[in-house]
C-alpha cells in the first residue's frame, strides 16, 4: 500500500514545483504591469487553481499514509512538503497578490526539494528552519521587489531573484544532510558514550587508550588443532550454466558455488583463504555466524584485502547450528554475483534427503540470468516417495526473491539459521520472500507426485525450475505466485523466553531515497538517516548492553539490512507484536512502509558493519557501523 502513495506523491510533488513555478513566474510578470499601472495584481489565474488541486491531492495522499503507515513515515511529509506551501497558497487564494504568488512557487519547490532531498530525523529541527528562513527570505524578497518608491519599479521587474536567492539558500542549508563529512552524533540519549566514526577510533590517548582493545586481538582460538579444516582459493574461472552459457566468473576452488562446507557446532573450524589472481582483493564473511571480530572478513574494517599472491587463515567456533553461507567483501557488488560464494552448512540434526539451493542472479550482459545454483533450465531429480525432504534456501542475490513451491504441503522449520518453534504446515502455493542473503530451510515429505520450484518469473524473467519425483523424469509444474508466507504469527513460542529488561540503549533509523553525492557524482541514491557513508554516525555500544532498534523504510525501495557479528529479534512489524516462535534474524528485509522494532544484546565486542545487502545500495553509501566503546581498528579503507 505504501509503496505507490509514495511513487504518486513523488510524481505530485514534482507536478506542484512546475505549476507552482509557472504561478510565481506569471506573478512576476504581473507584479511588473501592476508597478506601472500603481495598482496590485488580483485576478485569479487559471494556474493557481491547477496549484491548489496538485496541494489538495498531496494531502490526500498524506493523510493515506498516515492512516496505513503512521506518523515515522509520513511525518517529514506533513512538517516539510505541505506548509510551506499550503499556507503561502491560501494566502494567495484570499488575496492574490504577487508576493502571495511568488511565495507559493517558493514553498512548492521548497516542498519539492525536502521530498527529493529528505532529511533524516536528526535534521529534522535544521530542515524546518531552514524552511521558515526560506519563506521569510523569499517575503522580504518579494516586499522589496514590490516598492516601486524605493527602487522605481526597475527591480519589479526582476522577480525571479527572489527564486534565485531562495533555492541558493535552500541548497546551502539543505547540502549539509547528504554530503556532510561531520563526525558521528550520540543517538542513544547518553553524553557519556557519545558515538564516534569508525575513522576516528583509535585516536584515544592516555588512561583511555590503555583500556582499548584492538580489532587485531579479537581472534579465534590461535592455538589446537582444527577439527575441520579447507582451503579455499579465489581465481579467476569460466561456469558453465545449464543451458550452456558460459559466465566470465570468479571462482573458489574452480566452481561457483563454492565448495559446501560442513562443520558441526561447537568444533574449531580453520579456512585458509588463497588469492590466485583477483585483482580487486578477496575477503570471506561468515554471512550470519557470529565469529570474532577479526574473523569477520570485511577489509578496512577488520582487515586489509588479500591481494593476488597473498592468504589468510581464518579460525573460529561456530555456536549455533544451521545455514549459512559465505562470501567476498570486496567489491561485493560485482565479485559475488560474479561468483566469489559458497555454503555453509553448521550440522543441525535435520533427516531425510538434504539440497542447498541458491537462488542467484549472474550477469549477463543487459539481462541478469535468474538460476538456482548454475541452474537456469530445469533439472530433474528422483527422491523416493515418502522420504522426508530438507531445502536449504539461500539468496545470494542483492535482490529479494519470491520461491514458489508447489506439489507438496511443507514446514518452514529454520529462518536464518535459527530454528522455528512448532512450525505449522502450509499450503501447496504458499509462496516464499526470500531477503537477498537471507535463508529458509524448507521441510516436507516427498509424495508420489512431483514437486516444483521456481523462482517467480514475473519479476525476475528466467527458466530455472526444480523437479523432484520418484523416477526423476517428470516435468515441472507451472506455477503462478500466490499467498505470500507471513514469519510474524508463524510457529509457537518453545523453551525460555528471550531475554527482557531495559534498555541501555535505543536507536532510531530512517531509510530513504533521494538525491546525493556517492561515488563522485550527484545522484539519486538511498539513506541511512538522511546520510550516506562515512557520514552515517555510528551505532556506539558497551559490552552487556540491551541495544532497541527501530527501523523504517520510507523510500520506494526493499532494503535487506545486515548487521554483522549479532543476530536481531524482531519484536513487532508496523506496530503488530510477532506473536509467533520469536523471530530471530541477521538479514532483514525492510521493505517501503514497514517499520520494525528490533532488539539484541551487544555481546561479541568489535567493531560491525552493519549494512544494506543489496551490494549496490552499500557500494552508493548505505552503510553504517556498530561499535563498542572500547574497540579500535587500524584498518581505514572502503569495505566494498
Amino acid at each position: 500500500m505504501a509503496e505507490p502513495l509514495f511513487l504518486t506523491d513523488l510524481v505530485l510533488a514534482f507536478v506542484l514545483a512546475v505549476t507552482g513555478g509557472l504561478l510565481g513566474r506569471r506573478a512576476g510578470r504581473g507584479q511588473a504591469q501592476a508597478v506601472s499601472q500603481r495598482r496590485e495584481v488580483r485576478r485569479r489565474p487559471l494556474i493557481l487553481y491547477v496549484t491548489t488541486g496538485v496541494v489538495a491531492a498531496r494531502l490526500a495522499v498524506a493523510v493515506l499514509l498516515l492512516a496505513t503507515s503512521g506518523w515515522q513515515l509520513v511525518g517529514h511529509r506533513f512538517l516539510l512538503g505541505l506548509p510551506v506551501v499550503v499556507l503561502p497558497l491560501a494566502w494567495a487564494l484570499v488575496r492574490p497578490t504577487a508576493i502571495a504568488a511568488h511565495t507559493t512557487a517558493m514553498g512548492a519547490w521548497l516542498s519539492f526539494y525536502f521530498l527529493y532531498v529528505p532529511p533524516g530525523p536528526q535534521d529534522l529541527p535544521i530542515a524546518v528552519g531552514a524552511s521558515s528562513l526560506v519563506l521569510a527570505t523569499t517575503i522580504g524578497i518579494s516586499l522589496l521587489l514590490g516598492d516601486r518608491r524605493a527602487r522605481g519599479g526597475r527591480l519589479a521587474r526582476l522577480p525571479w531573484l527572489s527564486g534565485v536567492a531562495s533555492v541558493v539558500t535552500a541548497a546551502a542549508l539543505g547540502s549539509l544532510f547528504l554530503v556532510s563529512e561531520s563526525e558521528s552524533m550520540d543517538w542513544g540519549g547518553g553524553p557519556e558514550r557519545a558515538g564516534h566514526s569508525v575513522h576516528s577510533m583509535g585516536h584515544q590517548h592516555g588512561a583511555e587508550a590503555a583500556a582499548m582493545r584492538s580489532v587485531d586481538e579479537l581472534t579465534g582460538p590461535r592455538e589446537g588443532t582444527p577439527d575441520a579444516r579447507f582451503t579455499l582459493t579465489a581465481a579467476h574461472s569460466t561456469v558453465r550454466l545449464s543451458s550452456g552459457r558460459k559466465i566470465d566468473a570468479l571462482t573458489f576452488n574452480g566452481t561457483s558455488p563454492g565448495p559446501e562446507l560442513q562443520v558441526r557446532q561447537g568444533k574449531l573450524v580453520e579456512v585458509t583463504l588463497i588469492n590466485k589472481d583477483v585483482a580487486e582483493g578477496v575477503t570471506l564473511h561468515w554471512h550470519g555466524v557470529d565469529v570474532p571480530n577479526a574473523e569477520d572478513g570485511v577489509p578496512g574494517v577488520t582487515q586489509n584485502p588479500v591481494r593476488p599472491g597473498e592468504r589468510h587463515v581464518y579460525r573460529f567456533v561456530p555456536d549455533r547450528t544451521g545455514t549459512y553461507w559465505y562470501h567476498t567483501h570486496r567489491d561485493s557488488d560485482r565479485t559475488v554475483e560474479r561468483g566469489l560464494f559458497g555454503a555453509l552448512i553448521v550440522e543441525d540434526g535435520q533427516q531425510g534427503v538434504q539440497q542447498t539451493v541458491f537462488t542467484h542472479l549472474w550477469p549477463g550482459g543487459t539481462d541478469q540470468i535468474g538460476a538456482f545454483g548454475t541452474a537456469d533450465t530445469v533439472e530433474r531429480r528422483a527422491i523416493r516417495a515418502g522420504r522426508p525432504v530438507v531445502l536449504r534456501l539461500i539468496n545470494s542475490s542483492k535482490e529479494p526473491h519470491r520461491v514458489l513451491l508447489g506439489g507438496t504441503p511443507f514446514r518452514v522449520t529454520a529462518h536464518d539459521g535459527n530454528p522455528i518453534g512448532e512450525p505449522g504446515r502450509l499450503k501447496p502455493g504458499t509462496d516464499l520472500f526470500l531477503a537477498a542473503g537471507g535463508r529458509y530451510d524448507v521441510a516436507f515429505t516427498m509424495p508420489d507426485d512431483t514437486v516444483t520450484l521456481r523462482l517467480d518469473t514475473s519479476e525476475i524473467p528466467n527458466k530455472a525450475g526444480l523437479a523432484f519425483s520418484p523416477d526423476g523424469r517428470a516435468a515441472p509444474a507451472e506455477l503462478h505466485p500466490g499467498k505470500l508466507f507471513d514469519r510474524l504469527p508463524y510457529g509457537e513460542q518453545t523453551g525460555p523466553k528471550p531475554e527482557g529488561g531495559p534498555y541501555q540503549r535505543t536507536f532510531d533509523l530512517v531509510l530513504d531515497n533521494g538525491f546525493g553525492f556517492t561515488g563522485g557524482s550527484f545522484t539519486f541514491t538511498d539513506t541511512i538517516n538522511g546520510r550516506l557513508s562515512p557520514a552515517v554516525p555510528t551505532l556506539m555500544v558497551h559490552e552487556g548492553d540491551r541495544v532497541r532498534i527501530r527501523i523504517t523504510a520510507r523510500g520506494i525501495i526493499d532494503h535487506p539490512m545486515h548487521l554483522h557479528g549479532h543476530r536481531v529479534r524482531v519484536i513487532s512489524r508496523n506496530g503488530e507484536a510477532v506473536t509467533g516462535s520469536p523471530w530471530w534474524t541477521d538479514t532483514l528485509n525492510v521493505a517501503p512502509g514497514e517499520s520494525y522494532e528490533l532488539d539484541f544484546t551487544a555481546d561479541n565486542p568489535g567493531v560491525w558493519m552493519d549494512h544494506c545487502h543489496n551490494f549496490e545500495h552499500a557500494e552508493s553509501g548505505m552503510i553504517m557501523h556498530l561499535a563498542y566503546d572500547d574497540v579500535t581498528t587500524p584498518y581505514h579503507g572502503p569495505a566494498h
